[in-house]
Order: C-alpha cells, then sequence, then structure tokens
C-alpha cells in the first residue's frame, strides 16, 4: 500500500492536511477542483497539498465511485514527473486486472 506507506512517513500536521484532502475527495469526488485536484492523464489524477514550501502529491483514479490512491510522493518540479504517472498507470492496471479477474472484492 504505497500511498498508506508514503502518508504514515510524513509528519503529523501534514498527515492532517492530507486527511483533510482525503476527505474532500470521498465528499466530492471526481468533481474536486483545482486547487485541491487535477487531471493529468490515463485516467490518472493527482491530490495536491501544498504544505509550507513543501508539495505533496497522492496519484488516484477511480473505479466506479471510488477513489483509489496508488502512491504519493513530494513533488519538486511544476510538472508531475512521467515516472510518477507511469507508476500509478501500473498500480491501475494491476488493479484493474486483480479485482476483475475476481481476485479482490470490493
Amino acid at each position: 500500500m504505497p500511498a498508506r506507506d508514503f502518508l504514515w512517513c510524513l509528519p503529523e500536521k501534514v498527515q492532517t492536511k492530507v486527511y483533510k484532502w482525503i476527505q474532500l475527495l470521498e465528499e466530492n469526488g471526481p468533481e474536486l477542483p483545482r486547487p485541491y485536484a487535477d487531471v493529468l492523464r490515463d485516467k490518472i489524477r493527482e491530490l495536491r497539498i501544498g504544505f509550507g514550501s513543501n508539495q505533496y502529491r497522492f496519484l488516484y483514479f477511480f473505479q466506479g465511485k471510488m477513489a483509489v490512491l496508488t502512491h504519493g510522493f513530494m513533488k519538486k518540479t511544476n510538472a508531475v514527473p512521467d515516472e510518477e504517472i507511469e507508476k500509478a498507470v501500473k498500480i491501475r492496471n494491476y488493479f484493474l486486472m486483480r479485482t476483475e479477474g475476481g481476485d479482490i472484492e470490493l
């Protein structure tokens, strides 16, 4: 669970803000606007959390009405690095393979 593992490594105050943004995502779904979230590509979206001068991102996708967080990272450039998007795409593909194959019950 890369998203959870990353979250638990963050300072407590940052974790609190992340939880608030996740709650907004739960309440608003795909309609959560910028600056909270943005659409990237290949059905991957980003949850955008700024804290001080640090920028944290959690990438996610929707499976029906459920948002599935793939992983999180600290961003150092303006654009989300392609390798982070590719990682999210791979996690999404694996998730879909497992859930559609009947290995995981939602």
